[in-house]
């Protein structure tokens, strides 16, 4: 019989829509899914006659595209796994190293946190879990989403307070925040085109985009809003589009903050800016 890389090589290259590596991983995680199968295993006793339709239906799935994540029904982020339903974005690395950052830079306990734009709850929850007695709340326009969100606190026991509002029309029902953060919608509608399949027609649109007339509009929207939410000296932590550092740092200027920082991710992009209120 083949040994385990032989079959994962096989199923991989027929997932024309990523690269070889990142095939190839995506499939070994469909085998550990459903079979406990991992990268070391030897397939002594077993042949793709053997295999249960189950995973045969989910190989058709990412033949199609659909993200692993959503198949499965988690992700992993920050060192725990995070349910997702294709209401939520997938957690992705870049956040990872804005939640990174929020640790790092605020080790004293008792602080308060909003997320705004919380889709799965990855943000909030992994602050609660990982920060030092945090108060942490969060909140989302997608009740879909908050759904999800709830889910994993309560899975992964963290205590975050999630609501629904629309950060556009809504000022959260939370003031005196030593932190505020989000991840809104940055991609300009007319990048569509440079999107790959798998995220473009599984992702949720309205977690992902924001129109081309005003692509900083949440930027503008949650700064301005910030200098109510925030008390004096808070800190706001935003993820952003690569393309608009500098532009998002002006706008915290103009809106009145202080202390502007664009940091680049591990790739050397620019993801995230600081301001102090």
């Amino acid at each position: 019989m083949p040994v385990f890389h032989e079959i994962i090589t096989s199923w991989a290259e027929k997932l024309t829509d990523y690269e070889k590596q990142e095939a190839e991983s995506i499939v070994s995680w469909l085998f550990e899914h459903h079979l406990g199968w991992r990268k070391s295993d030897l397939l002594n006793d077993a042949d793709e006659g053997s295999f249960p339709p189950k995973i045969l239906e989910d190989l058709e799935r990412l033949k199609m595209g659909e993200p692993i994540q959503y198949i499965i029904g988690k992700g992993p982020f920050y060192g725990r796994d995070f349910f997702v339903s294709p209401d939520t974005l997938i957690p992705r690395n870049e956040t990872e190293e804005l939640v990174h950052l929020i640790i790092k830079e605020n080790p004293k306990a008792s602080l308060k946190l909003l997320d705004i734009g919380t889709g799965t709850g990855c943000i909030p929850v992994s602050l609660a879990l990982e920060m030092e007695d945090p108060e942490v709340y969060a909140v989302d326009i997608s009740e879909e989403a908050l759904a999800i969100a709830r889910k994993n606190g309560d899975a992964l026991g963290a205590e975050v307070v999630f609501s629904k509002c629309d950060i556009l029309s809504e000022l959260p029902e939370v003031a005196e925040l030593d932190i505020l953060v989000s991840n809104p919608p940055y991609i300009p509608e007319q990048e569509k085109s440079e999107m790959q399949k798998n995220v473009l027609d599984f992702e949720p649109g309205l977690a992902l985009f924001v129109s081309n007339e005003d692509p900083l509009l949440f930027y503008r929207t949650i700064a301005e809003k910030g200098k109510q939410l925030l008390k004096s000296g808070g800190k706001i932590y935003f993820e952003i589009n690569e393309k608009y550092g500098n532009a998002v740092s002006l706008l915290m200027q103009e809106s009145g903050y202080s202390e502007i920082r664009v940091l680049k991710d591990l790739n050397g992009k620019d993801r995230i800016v600081v301001a102090r209120c």
